[in-house]
């Protein structure tokens, strides 16, 4: 019996020495994929968006991608299976204050998958009314941002309105915007750059050429100019341009020629005494002065579109139906120009 107990402490002694020890900690494994590189998940065709108005635009096979066939799209707002609230609240990451500013109606999440690979590009689509998914774009793109900042996102090849960056590409076109997002747990920040430039320039191609292109570029958006403007240098209003309560929409434009920098709006109305309107807005500025002998009105204004921002000298003229604007750029306060330097840019536009 001694000889029992003896046995019994001995065994309880070393399985509570054992439940103590720490555990060999070693090398985590590396993360686990949810694709199989040697499964084809495009085998079978591709899966269904479940959205007939979505369906003609984006195919169920794009090169290398499909459709990916075991994630069940997301729909929200109209006819959507889930609320516009749903969206902000899981999607769209700090984005949903300028979705809902635009008027969002409808939005859908799907996931093109590699056939045979680790990558994943997961597509949000959103339709609004009118110009509001071009203005989105713009804002998107620009927004608060220097188009002259190298970090930018650069313009997609063969995409009318399209942009790219590092693993993000956006695509305008009609009552659409589009916003792709490519990953690839398995790769490098070097290889993530390149392969993601790869398939979201393919992906994003396909897409434009299918998608509605109504309705087109806003008027005012058009009457920009393009000599000397800076990739992507647009930022679209559809309402308040400049942040001038009543001035209706309107388009910026980003300029350059080296050192200088400026900025060109558009305002483009119906009709010229929507124009004149418009005008009359500008000209209720504090400390705005009339200008002679330019179109068939304008007006010296110093103002500054945000609170926090700058203020900033323009000089408006209008020619019937349109009002054009330069000022300096306040992203870029090192080089101002001439009130004369103004008026010679906005008399050129205005022939």
């Amino acid at each position: 019996m001694a000889n029992l107990g003896r046995c019994l402490l001995v065994a309880l002694s070393t399985l509570l020495s054992c439940k103590d020890d720490p555990k060999p900690q070693g090398t985590p494994p590396p993360p686990t994929s949810t694709a199989n590189p040697t499964a084809d998940v495009c085998a079978q065709g591709g899966g269904s968006l479940g959205d007939p108005s979505l369906t003609p635009f984006f195919p169920k096979m794009i090169g290398a991608y499909c459709i990916d066939p075991a994630f069940d799209p997301k729909s929200y707002g109209e006819r959507g299976k889930l609320s516009m609230k749903a969206l902000c609240d899981t999607a769209l990451d700090g984005g949903c204050e300028e979705y809902m500013k635009a008027g969002v109606m409808r939005a859908v999440i799907f996931h093109y998958a590699q056939s045979k690979g680790q990558s994943s590009v997961e597509v949000l689509v959103s339709r609004f009314p009118d110009d509001a998914a071009f203005g989105l774009f713009t804002t998107r793109l620009v927004g608060d941002l220097d188009p002259a900042d190298p970090m930018m996102m650069k313009p997609l090849a063969d995409v009318s309105m399209g942009a790219m960056g590092t693993g993000k590409a956006y695509v305008w076109r009609g009552p659409y915007f589009v916003e792709l997002t490519y990953t690839n747990e398995q790769e490098t920040p070097q290889e993530l750059a390149k392969s993601s430039a790869t398939a979201l320039s393919a992906l994003a191609k396909e897409i434009s050429n299918k998608l509605p292109d109504k309705p087109e570029i806003p008027a005012s958006a058009k009457a920009l100019p393009e000599g000397d403007r800076l990739p992507l240098g647009l930022l679209y209003y559809t309402k308040d341009a400049l942040g001038v309560a009543g001035l209706g929409a309107g388009a910026s434009g980003f300029y350059r020629t080296a050192p200088t920098r400026w900025r060109t709006i558009a305002i483009t109305k119906a009709d010229a005494e929507q124009a004149k309107d418009a005008m009359k807005t500008l000209s209720k500025k504090p400390g705005a002065l009339p200008i002679a002998n330019l179109g068939d009105e304008a007006v010296q204004v110093v103002f500054a579109q945000h609170p926090e921002s700058p203020k900033v000298e323009y000089v408006f003229a209008r020619k019937g139906a349109t009002v054009f604007g330069v000022s300096d750029e306040e992203l870029d306060p090192t080089h101002k120009s001439s009130k004369d330097d103004k008026v010679s840019k906005v008399r050129a536009l205005l022939h």
